[in-house]
């Protein structure tokens, strides 16, 4: 790898190469969110650096609004179950006929088996960053913790870890279960463990939900 010759902040910057790109190509293409965890525990300073990583993501004005609750309580893991078994059954009338029959099928969560429960939050009173960048987008102060929890994903990936983003939960009620502060905004709940089962393609493409789309249909030019 060529050296550059130029020094940027006291320290040259690194050349990511043809071969280091190609596997950060393979690194995007085998996330997968992964709902089936071996009954292996995970090591919380692995934990602990992923999450060291994921906070070196971008936010608006450097605000760093993301808060990440570790989940380790069983009531409280329980309380999270049971609101996403509410809330999927409501969300299950939504189809009907071969729709909601592969629905069923589906799995949509690993809350019982994955080892390690963490719930994102963006932290809506953060005056890190002094409010750059907020004034006519404030929302970008919750996709900053996206920007977040995508850099957890590509991460723990890497640690040989899955992860499985649990969106079918009632978010006021999930705050009020883990008895975090009124203005933490719920984003995410994270299950992470090591998978049963690796797949390239993604569940819901492989059960028939949803194929993916060409990246060139996504693009438009003005």
């Amino acid at each position: 790898m060529a050296e550059p010759d130029h020094d940027v902040g006291g320290s040259a910057p690194p050349v990511f190469d043809a071969v280091f790109r190609a596997r950060f190509a393979e690194l995007v293409a085998w996330r997968r969110d992964v709902r089936r965890f071996l009954p292996k525990p995970v090591d919380r300073d692995t934990i602990g650096a992923l999450l060291a990583l994921a906070a070196q993501a971008p936010s608006v004005g450097n605000a760093q609004p993301w808060r990440f609750v570790m989940v380790d309580d069983p009531s409280r893991r329980a309380a999270v179950r049971s609101n996403f078994e509410r809330c999927n059954a409501e969300a299950l009338l939504d189809y009907a006929g071969e729709r909601a029959q592969l629905y069923t099928r589906l799995k949509l969560e690993g809350l019982a088996e994955a080892p390690v429960h963490i719930a994102a939050f963006c932290d809506e009173r953060a005056d890190t960053g002094h409010g750059l960048g907020r004034r006519t987008m404030p929302e970008t102060l919750h996709y900053s913790v996206v920007t977040a929890i995508h850099t957890f994903w590509l991460a723990a990936r890497t640690a040989g870890l899955g992860v499985g983003w649990i969106s079918i939960l009632d978010p006021g009620e999930l705050t009020a279960a883990l008895e975090v502060p009124a203005h933490w905004r719920f984003i995410g709940y994270l299950c992470v463990g090591y998978p049963c089962e690796e797949h390239l393609d993604p569940e819901l493409v492989r059960h028939g939900w949803q194929d993916r789309l060409a990246p060139d249909s996504t693009i438009l030019e003005r």
